[in-house]
């Protein structure tokens, strides 16, 4: 029987509680504790009837409990984000963020995954940047002389609780910054619409970029093996549209698809930063006990 990684989750909100049952079918996982400041809320009572033990003290559980956990998740807000890390660093946690903080290492598991291990804290960017980054990384390995990518993540508003509502700012600095960091591409633009249509929409994100010439060849046989790469760890996702190259622009776009497991499906957006975290997660529980 494979030994599991105790893991505390910070934030009772969509992220934490999606997250919440994703790792109780974990193999190197367990939740030892969910963590929030209402245990009225509704992952708080998701979480008990799940039989998971729960806390209304937000950080001071951990501080008061250090050896409860090996791993945090904190899917709190970007500003209390910093504060957790000052305590959690000190403590010694393997720190896996899910705010846009932007504090430790920005990790795309399908790109950096081994090198992000390897660092005390790791930051998963946004949901938009989990989409869409692979495809840009993609892009600039692909392509000479792009001047310009732009990033476009529509996802329902239902999907969307008070504390990616709050970090919007954030989000969009954050994901700016993951599109350049690891495309390369100096100018860079993100921007995230949440659509209150019913039936909720599907996540989507449509990047785009500026070329003069396209090697549309090695672009697709590139983006074939990511995408294989994401999809073992987030099944849902897929492109939506091939690459197309008209007017001077690449344009993809790309869908995620969400398990079902807190939310309905539409929310692809939770699924692929979620998805993204446990496989951090996992890959340091497998390194931790070897």
């Amino acid at each position: 029987m494979k030994k599991k990684l105790k893991v505390a989750i910070l934030g009772s909100g969509n992220i934490g509680t999606d997250l919440l049952v994703k790792i109780q079918r974990s193999e190197y996982l367990e939740c030892s504790m969910f963590i929030g400041r209402n245990l009225s809320s509704a992952g708080m009572t998701k979480a008990i009837d799940m039989g998971v033990r729960v806390s209304d003290k937000s950080i001071n559980a951990i501080i008061e409990e250090p050896d409860s956990c090996d791993i945090v998740f904190d899917c709190t807000s970007a500003k209390d984000a910093v504060a957790h890390w000052k305590v959690l660093e000190k403590l010694g946690k393997f720190v896996i963020d899910l705010t846009p903080a932007k504090i430790g290492i920005l990790c795309i598991p399908a790109v950096n995954l081994q090198e992000a291990i390897k660092h005390q804290n790791v930051n998963m960017v946004t949901c938009g940047g989990q989409a869409s980054i692979p495809i840009a990384y993609v892009l600039g390995k692909t392509q000479k002389n792009i001047e310009y990518i732009e990033v476009v993540s529509s996802i329902a508003s239902r999907s969307a609780g008070p504390a990616t509502r709050l970090n919007l700012d954030e989000y969009v600095d954050t994901t700016e910054l993951g599109v350049r960091t690891f495309s390369g591409v100096e100018k860079t633009k993100a921007i995230l619409n949440l659509n209150p249509a019913q039936p909720c929409i599907d996540m989507q994100t449509t990047i785009f970029a500026k070329v003069k010439e396209a090697n549309m060849d090695a672009l697709k046989k590139e983006l074939d093996i990511m995408v294989a790469q994401i999809k073992a760890y987030v099944p849902g996702y897929h492109i939506l549209v091939n690459p197309i190259y008209e007017n001077g622009r690449i344009v993809v776009m790309v869908k995620a698809l969400g398990l079902g497991d807190y939310l309905p499906k539409y929310a692809g957006n939770l699924d692929i930063i979620n998805c993204a975290a446990i496989a951090v997660a996992e890959e340091y529980s497998k390194q931790k006990t070897k």
